[in-house]
């Protein structure tokens, strides 16, 4: 696990330890020394603490502009014992909705497992945005996963079309990939994914 980087080729657009706006402006980070863990496990240093002991992140992109930012996750998502979706939303999303975004992708690759609690604070995000006609979608996360979130009824609150989680995001520029999205999740009209440039 020590060896999954968050995705560092959008470094050329955006990264959040620059940004004044971010929660994590000015953090200094090690490429040698590993401290952080999920249980027993280290994790890269470039992933950012949330004051969770299973649940790290890294902002990818933020535009300030448009309303939205990627962020893509690590670890285990546990509200049941650590109530990690209301440590994310008052310490993260927060931070973001005073800057004005209101339109969120996560990516859960990297998330291996989620213990669910209540929804309340899912319902409280998604409120949080809607005056902004915004959104949560979830990228590339497992089928288990988005079953569990099923069952207690998240897919009110998040999206998370089948189509998406198999997605290889990683070959669009972060504005491209927030429009193929946005496009989706609007139905404004199908995604003809030719039309967007890919990183070399």
């Amino acid at each position: 696990m020590h060896n999954l980087e968050p995705f560092y080729n959008w470094r050329d657009y955006y990264i959040a330890e620059n940004d004044p706006k971010s929660p994590f402006f000015e953090r200094e980070y090690s490429e040698f020394t590993f401290s952080d863990r999920i249980y027993d496990h280290y994790i890269h240093p470039q992933w950012d603490d949330i004051d969770s002991p299973t649940l790290y992140l890294k902002i990818l992109y933020t535009d300030y502009i448009k309303g939205f930012s990627i962020i893509e996750l690590i670890g285990e998502w546990n509200d049941a014992v650590y109530n990690d979706v209301m440590t994310l939303k008052r310490d993260i999303i927060d931070h973001l909705q005073e800057e004005n975004i209101s339109q969120f992708i996560l990516i859960g690759e990297n998330i291996l497992n989620i213990h669910t609690s209540d929804d309340c604070y899912y319902e409280e995000w998604y409120e949080d945005i809607q005056h902004q006609n915004g959104w949560i979608c979830l990228l590339n996360f497992r089928e288990h996963i988005l079953k569990e979130m099923d069952d207690i009824g998240l897919n009110c609150f998040l999206h998370y079309p089948a189509h998406l989680q198999e997605f290889y995001w990683r070959k669009y520029k972060p504005l491209e990939l927030f429009n193929i999205i946005s496009k989706e999740l609007n139905n404004k009209e199908s995604v003809d994914f030719q039309e967007y440039t890919l990183i070399n």
